[in-house]
């Protein structure tokens, strides 16, 4: 574990990597390396001295180094392990003997969708650098927070992985029980585990729009030993200026993977998002949707997961495209305030209304850094304000008060 805690405040990105002499923090093998327990050893110590003087290879030796198994284990799956963000909170030794259990398939997923989605923002922004943060949580697990902050095209870039187990406390029994949940505690206490991956993106331009996912698997062994299990998650898009080519876009692509699995389920999961992230006080949606599912445990464990993977990776398809096409849009200080009082909406429904927030908030040992990372840089909230009629701020507001259908 002190190995791990190398890369704390470490900076790992297409910018460091390359300040490093190339880009290969993110991914791609440094040549030279062979497999080998002997090298990987050596390997572990250069990852030390790399991390320390900020060097971005050090998060790919480190990976190696970590792997210290049979050749035979290794075959196929390097390329696997050479792709994480940092080494996984479960071990690559622990994930490696239970590879074939579900809980480890899932860690795998959500430490590959971290990876992905960093790849693919660090990309778009070359000047800035994820800084990769691995935490411990004394109750039992941890996690990985990887935040880019004041880039040229993003403000802010959080992917977070988490992965968490031990006792759930008496509030967050709770607030599972008032949503359904049948759970019998022996002597009050009942063990869990939790884990998922969750991110928020802030851009600094006003016409490329916010994006928030969150994929989760939560397991809970009540008094008998039986174990109630359920997924949960979605991908939200939420536009500061409603474009309807990019709503379509985003829309259409996560349906396609919904569509994998149950025509039923794009619809069904539409609804449920936009009746979820809706903003009482305000009456009126925090953005244009997505998708949105919880406390989903049928029609069998491994079909469940199987649609939770094709969610996940529809996240870069459905929205770097539309960063893409706007990111060097001009805009004006005008355009640039109204962002700012969307994003203050954006903060009402995080810590009012987001049961994720509630649940981090409540755990004991969570990590209020990582829980609060949706939150923006920066927000407005100006009294009483209201756009001019006909307005394209105006025009906004009136999607998300009558939520539209973006596939038909």
């Amino acid at each position: 574990m002190a190995a791990a805690r190398l890369f704390r405040g470490v900076a790992v990105g297409l910018g460091a990597a390359a300040a490093a002499g190339g880009r290969r923090a993110l991914g791609s093998a440094p040549p030279g390396v062979a497999a080998g327990r002997g090298v990987r050893r050596a390997a572990l110590a250069a990852a030390a001295a790399g991390a320390l003087g900020g060097l971005g290879l050090g998060l790919w030796r480190w990976q190696q180094a970590a792997m210290a198994v049979s050749e035979e284990e290794e075959e196929g799956e390097d390329e696997l392990w050479q792709r994480f963000m940092a080494p996984p909170v479960s071990g690559l030794r622990e994930l490696r003997r239970r590879r074939r259990e579900l809980r480890s398939r899932m860690e795998l997923l959500i430490m590959e969708t971290q990876a992905e989605v960093c790849r693919a923002l660090a990309a778009l922004d070359p000047g800035a650098a994820f800084a990769v943060d691995t935490w411990e949580r004394k109750e039992g697990g941890g996690g990985i927070s990887c935040v880019l902050q004041d880039g040229e095209v993003f403000e802010k870039a959080g992917v977070n992985v988490s992965v968490v187990f031990g006792l759930l406390s008496e509030e967050a029994a709770r607030q599972m029980r008032s949503r359904g949940k049948s759970l019998k505690a022996k002597d009050g206490k009942l063990p869990f585990c939790a884990m998922g991956v969750s991110s928020v993106i802030h851009p600094k331009n006003p016409h490329v729009p916010t994006m928030h996912f969150n994929y989760r698997y939560f397991e809970i062994e009540e008094a008998d030993g039986t174990k109630q299990w359920w997924f949960g998650g979605g991908t939200d898009l939420t536009p500061t200026y409603l474009n309807e080519e990019d709503a379509i876009h985003f829309h259409k692509t996560l349906k396609e993977a919904c569509d994998k699995h149950d025509l039923k389920l794009y619809p069904k999961y539409k609804k449920w998002c936009d009746d979820y992230f809706y903003i009482k006080h305000r009456g009126e949606r925090r953005g244009i949707g997505g998708i949105f599912f919880d406390d989903v445990d049928s029609p069998s464990k491994e079909e469940v997961f199987q649609f939770v993977k094709s969610c996940a990776k529809a996240v870069v398809p459905c929205y770097i495209p539309i960063v893409k096409r706007h990111c060097h849009d001009s805009f004006t200080p005008e355009e640039k305030l109204w962002q700012q009082l969307r994003r203050g909406r954006y903060v009402e429904f995080n810590l009012v209304y987001d049961r994720g927030t509630k649940f981090g908030l409540l755990t004991p040992g969570s990590r209020i850094e990582s829980i609060l990372m949706s939150l923006p840089l920066t927000a407005r909230w100006e009294y009483m304000h209201t756009p001019p009629e006909s307005s394209k701020e105006a025009e906004i507001l009136e999607v998300l008060r009558n939520p539209k259908d973006w596939v038909h």
